[in-house]
């Protein structure tokens, strides 16, 4: 695949940005957006096969690895910080791995993304096994640090999956479950940041929580794990108690704070 084949890189089309004036700029990006949930829905049934074969082996102790560079490599970051406190499971279940480490969440790290053996490297740090997976997330489907990330994993018998945004892409194609999520040309040209990341974020929400639907960290549609990490999520799981328990607020609150999670408190409290 070369530079005229990547959709990701095809021209705007919209020209003369600089002429537009703020209204115009801001209804062309919402209008280019509406783009992106269809682009997603129509990859759903490749998400679904990830998803399946993702689960089988966390079921056998597996976990997940997202590698990523640039905005790509952030949004697997965000997506894995955020299932702890979220789903009450532990930090090393899921894992965000970005080109560059820590540092490239708040600064390009120049060149990072280019070094093909460093995206292996980077999960040896944390001892992958066999039931692991490794997601590589590249909107152009080219990063040679996610590209030989996958192919190492592949060749040490981990579960490979991807999200790109150009479909055929050599990162698809050496992915075994490839997400392909094809939204066109970006508002500004080449910035993936904006279509192909909100894309990203999308198909990142809808693999780790259902995922972790799967595994039994929500019950009804409440996340009765979640850490109580505020005075927001107290309240909130005192009033997930006393939509199930009838009991008063301080008696809620006491309950929760001595059990730790709502779901504990209705296991100890069966209505």
């Amino acid at each position: 695949m070369n530079l005229k084949d990547k959709i990701t890189e095809q021209p705007s089309h919209y020209e003369h940005l600089e002429k537009m004036n703020p209204s115009e700029i801001l209804y062309a990006i919402n209008d280019e957006d509406h783009l992106v949930a269809e682009a997603v829905r129509k990859a759903i049934p490749q998400i679904l096969n990830l998803v399946e074969k993702a689960e089988a082996r966390m079921r056998n102790g597996g976990r997940i690895f997202y590698v990523g560079a640039g905005t790509s490599g952030r949004l697997g970051v965000l997506d894995a910080s955020e299932l702890p406190p979220t789903f009450g499971v532990s930090a090393d279940l899921v894992i965000g791995i970005i080109a560059g480490g820590d540092a490239a969440l708040r600064t390009a790290v120049e060149k990072a993304e280019d070094i093909t053996e460093k995206g292996w490297e980077d999960i040896l740090v944390h001892h992958p096994a066999k039931n692991d997976v490794v997601i590589g997330i590249a909107a152009s489907g080219m990063t040679p640090y996610v590209i030989g990330a996958i192919t190492r994993a592949r060749e040490n018998g981990l579960m490979t999956g991807c999200i790109t945004s150009n479909p055929r892409s050599p990162l698809a194609q050496i992915s075994e479950c490839p997400i392909e999520t094809v939204v066109g040309p970006e508002f500004l040209s080449g910035s993936s940041r904006m279509k192909s990341g909100t894309a990203q974020k999308m198909v990142l929400n809808m693999i780790s929580t259902c995922l972790m639907i799967r595994m039994g960290r929500v019950q009804g549609n409440q996340m009765v794990n979640m850490q109580l990490t505020n005075e927001k999520l107290i309240e909130r799981g005192i009033r997930m108690i006393r939509a199930s328990i009838t009991i008063d607020e301080k008696e809620a609150r006491d309950l929760l704070l001595k059990y730790g999670s709502v779901r504990k408190v209705l296991e100890s409290f069966p209505t």
